[in-house]
């Protein structure tokens, strides 16, 4: 009876082990519990309230063109983005880096259904645009809006930056910009040409525009520390329907022209016509030949950081190229 007993034990003893074994191996299957932390949340104030925004954005829809150039000047290649106001459909000076990139629309009319079915983690925009859908937006996704859009493409580059969870890469980005804008800022002057006086037209269909100090051109001319013309040194963007009258006001040392063509051929009859005019054709600096054309996607139109880089290279190619 003992030795029965004992065995009965020892039975017992051996189910209690097998089956706390058994409990074991159950829960090493089990999914393990999230011992990670939850992703950073950060809150970026803009132009329409106040953004959310979970972790660093890996899809982000941009709907402002110089807003495509400050995600692609910091390695971010957005999920979608509108189209370029001139380009098939992306400007020349991007298209090689928007492979894949899906239009959602123009800044004046996107495309809220296309950037839905991308399922963005982040929508950046700008008031002056898309305030009409800016809730549509939010509803998608958080989004950040800028107040406006003008020739200072630094002061919102900062906001995408913030926006992007990239702020030091972004101050990077301005950083190597600001070290190239000295450095040729101070070939130019060693080569005398800071004193020179900078006109700049711009031609369109049915419109001749001079640019003054606050277009996106006339702020890198003043970084470089250009000269311009009195009738120019004005710190707003332009002057809008120049007649032949105001020639004069397009008197410089050296004039630079761009002509916005949407693809009609009207722009550039426009600044045929003015090109040819005797009243034109008699000012000094035509007279003298120094008169450039350049392009208007580059100095006018892109309005980002990429494009002002590119007429670094124009200006440092005029003036320092031997």
């Amino acid at each position: 009876m003992k030795k029965f007993s004992l065995l009965l034990l020892i039975m017992s003893v051996a189910a209690l082990i097998l089956a706390a074994c058994g409990g074991s191996s159950e829960s090493a299957d089990e999914e393990p519990a999230d011992s990670g932390e939850a992703a950073e949340t950060y809150t970026v104030e803009h132009a329409m309230g106040t953004a959310e925004i979970e972790g660093t954005p890996e899809k982000v829809v941009i709907l402002t063109n110089e807003g495509t150039e400050a995600l692609l000047s910091m390695g971010v290649t957005p999920a979608g983005a509108v189209q370029s106001w001139t380009g098939d459909p992306w400007y020349d000076h991007i298209s090689d880096q928007m492979e894949g990139v899906e239009v959602v629309g123009t800044e004046s009319e996107v495309n809220v259904e296309a950037i839905a079915a991308l399922e963005p983690d982040l929508i950046i925009g700008t008031k002056l645009r898309q305030e009409a859908v800016y809730e549509q937006l939010e509803a998608i996704a958080p989004t950040v809006m800028s107040e406006t859009l003008k020739g200072d493409w630094q002061e919102n580059f900062e906001l995408y930056a913030e926006a992007l969870n990239m702020s030091e890469e972004g101050e990077q980005v301005m950083a190597d910009f600001d070290t190239r804008v000295e450095e040729l800022s101070g070939q130019l002057e060693e080569g005398g040409h800071l004193e020179k006086e900078i006109s700049m037209v711009r031609f369109l269909a049915g419109d001749t525009r001079i640019y003054h100090k606050d277009s996106f051109s006339g702020i890198i001319l003043d970084q470089l520390g250009f000269a311009r013309p009195p009738e120019q040194d004005v710190d707003d963007f332009s002057e809008n329907g120049v007649t032949k009258e105001r020639v004069e006001a397009m008197e410089g040392d050296v004039l630079f022209y761009f002509t916005y063509e949407t693809g009609d051929g009207e722009a550039n009859q426009n600044a045929e016509d003015w090109l040819n005019d005797p009243l034109f054709q008699n000012l000094e600096v035509v007279q003298e030949g120094n008169i450039q054309e350049v392009s208007d996607t580059i100095w006018n139109t892109a309005g980002g950081v990429l494009a002002a880089n590119v007429m670094l290279d124009d200006i440092e190619e005029y003036f320092l190229a031997e």
